[in-house]
């Protein structure tokens, strides 16, 4: 089962899934006004849309520091019918509170299983993934990297799937390796924004290590951008690794959505779907694109 804001939900009533994604968010400090979703009336508008086009389910990465709002989400997923899946545990510098610096890993990882088993604060909305986690450069700081290892024994506990973000540099792979020492199975992790790295090589490398290759700044906004995307995405699949592969467009940024101009949740299941047909990929591999790879991320099936 599946935990989502509204309760649990059977994996094959998943359907097409978006797997990392924001609903409410607060990125102020980075991008000002555009940084902050905070419109619960504009979210379900936005929502409806990548219902009507196919979506089931939305996994929701923000998490503590930034601005999660698991009653929001809740009543969102009442009015859409979406199945939505809320993300614990701490993201990274600058966003990572002062326990970190505090409070021992395992009374972090206790913050996290709270979230999973009895919900966030006293709204009883319980997560439903361990994420996203991340680091904001090259390399883990210290206080990111307690953050991870509270992750990892949070996912020991409670068997939930670890999201990661490591956008711009191939820091996946040290993410990876600081799981490792924890004991995760790399088959447990996502590692996200594979696709702001430009090094086919890179995700590979993610894939061989066994875990999940998400492709998930998949927005549409210029024909190189998603020329890129299918390269990449065509280069996994030649070394058979379509299995292994996320796709999503981590709408985090009020310039992302719709109804303010970008292409909003609903692109990687419209645009980016006819995109893949025309260059080869069928039914089937956009089946387990967008039904089945995230099913089984979500599951560990």
């Amino acid at each position: 089962m599946v935990m989502t804001v509204l309760g649990e939900v059977a994996p094959e009533q998943l359907g097409v899934t978006l797997p990392h994604e924001h609903v409410f968010i607060d990125l102020v400090r980075e991008y000002r006004g555009d940084g902050l979703l905070n419109d619960p009336v504009l979210a379900v508008q936005e929502l409806t849309a990548f219902v009507e086009a196919g979506g089931r389910t939305l996994v929701d990465c923000t998490n503590v520091g930034l601005g999660r709002d698991p009653r929001a989400l809740a009543e969102v997923a009442r009015a859409t019918g979406l199945n939505v899946v809320m993300g614990s545990g701490f993201y990274r510098d600058p966003y990572l509170p002062e326990e970190l610096d505090r409070l021992p890993v395992e009374a972090l990882a206790d913050l996290i299983v709270r979230d999973i088993e009895e919900g966030v604060d006293a709204t009883g909305v319980r997560a439903g993934i361990i994420g996203e986690v991340g680091a904001d450069r090259a390399w883990l700081s210290a206080r990111e990297e307690r953050s991870f290892r509270a992750a990892a024994r949070a996912h020991h506990r409670t068997g939930l799937t670890i999201t990661t973000h490591a956008a711009r540099w191939p820091v996946g792979l040290p993410q990876l390796d600081l799981l490792a020492e924890e004991g995760v199975d790399p088959r447990r992790v996502v590692v996200g924004h594979c696709d702001m790295v430009p090094d086919p090589g890179y995700h590979l490398a993610v894939a061989a290590r066994g875990a999940w290759v998400q492709l998930d700044t998949v927005q549409g906004e210029s024909e190189y951008d998603v020329g890129r995307r299918v390269a990449w995405l065509r280069n996994l699949a030649e070394h058979d690794r379509l299995g292994q592969v996320l796709l999503s467009q981590d709408v985090c940024l009020r310039s992302n959505l719709r109804a303010l101009g970008g292409s909003g949740y609903t692109y990687v299941v419209t645009g980016f779907a006819d995109v893949l047909r025309e260059a080869g990929f069928d039914d089937a591999d956009l089946r387990t694109l967008l039904v089945d790879n995230p099913r089984r991320a979500l599951t560990g099936d």
